[in-house]
């Protein structure tokens, strides 16, 4: 039996893919790849770190205030700083910054109506 191994991408729309890859690259440090958006390497992330993939109840409104039926996750190395960083670059902060065992979490709302969190590994798993 064949299995999964990863996730290969999160593909969406966008009314202007091109401003929100620059969005990106200059507020989080994506480096754009031309024609195909921003690409990750194994190698790039914190050491056991995971990609997860979850689904929620569809009444959940975990995603709010989004109206979208998905949300971005992508790991950082220093929470606070991104966020104030995006919040520079025009993005609505949601919430406070949430600890647990496994992470810091924050939130915000890009230029396109995504809900996007932040998170940072514990300092035991890098």
């Amino acid at each position: 039996m064949a299995k999964v191994l990863g996730v290969g991408g999160i593909f969406f729309k966008s009314a202007d893919p091109e401003k929100l890859y620059q969005w990106y690259e200059r507020w989080l440090g994506f480096r754009a790849e031309p024609g195909s958006g921003f690409a990750f390497s194994p190698q790039d992330m914190p050491k056991d770190s995971v990609t997860v993939w979850s689904a929620f109840e569809s009444t959940t409104d975990y995603f709010a205030p989004s109206a979208k039926e998905y949300m971005f996750n992508l790991i950082v190395d220093d929470v606070r700083e991104a966020l104030k960083q995006v919040k520079e670059g025009g993005a609505e902060i949601i919430g406070e910054i949430e600890e647990y065992e496994f992470g810091k979490f924050g939130r915000f709302m890009d230029l396109d109506g995504n809900k996007v969190e932040l998170w940072e590994l514990p300092a035991s798993a890098e």
